[in-house]
């Protein structure tokens, strides 16, 4: 299956819609109009394109996510540190803490986290 890219305006109302799921259209209008401003037309175009994209499915009204959470954030996190910093990992870390200083208790969940992926 070919990962689904989303924008910025994709993702946000994605974010709405598997926070609510299963959500009636009429109350991500609502929704939208209120958090974004849009009108009803602009939700429903929306909705089209993450339908083409294979993201959601609106059925009676009813909108549920095709695409999982997680799986989209994953793939979209890969496709950025592949563009931005060449695929490296450790460049894109580099770069994210920038200045910042992390806990002796963010490190530790960070040296965890890393060794948990670790191949063998």
């Amino acid at each position: 299956m070919t990962p689904i890219r989303l924008s910025e305006s994709e993702m946000r109302f994605m974010k709405m819609i598997w926070n609510r799921q299963p959500v009636h259209s009429s109350v991500l209008v609502a929704l939208c109009e209120e958090q974004f401003g849009w009108k009803k037309s602009t939700t429903y175009t929306m909705l089209k394109r993450l339908e083409l994209k294979g993201a959601v499915k609106n059925e009676n009204t009813i909108v549920k996510a095709l695409a999982d959470e997680d799986d989209v954030r994953s793939k979209e996190s890969d496709r950025f540190v592949t563009e931005q910093f060449d695929g490296s990992l450790p460049k894109f870390i580099a770069a994210f803490l920038g200045d910042k200083k992390i806990t002796d208790a963010e490190a530790e969940e960070l040296k965890r986290l890393i060794d948990s992926y670790v191949e063998d």
